[in-house]
């Protein structure tokens, strides 16, 4: 079975310097009732400042494991 998961991501300046902010909105049963969540969300805070774009929907199986190559960390140093 496929689902439709709904993420909002952008970049984040702040003083450890620049990094994505990733945020999970929902997973949802279609496409469509993802887009439909974005218009829930999009003029809330944390969401109206930023473009449309950031909205992100990604679909993938239940029951599937999506990290079979395994991960790479991504550390920053924080300024002191």
């Amino acid at each position: 079975m496929d689902v439709f998961m709904l993420w909002h991501v952008y970049e984040l300046r702040d003083d450890s310097g620049i990094h994505e902010e990733e945020k999970l909105i929902g997973v949802f049963s279609s496409e469509a009732n993802a887009q439909e969540a974005i218009q829930q969300v999009k003029d809330q805070e944390g969401f109206r400042n930023l473009p449309l774009s950031c909205f992100e929907i990604h679909q993938t199986k239940v029951d599937q494991v999506g990290w079979k190559g395994g991960f790479a960390t991504v550390r920053w140093n924080e300024r002191e």
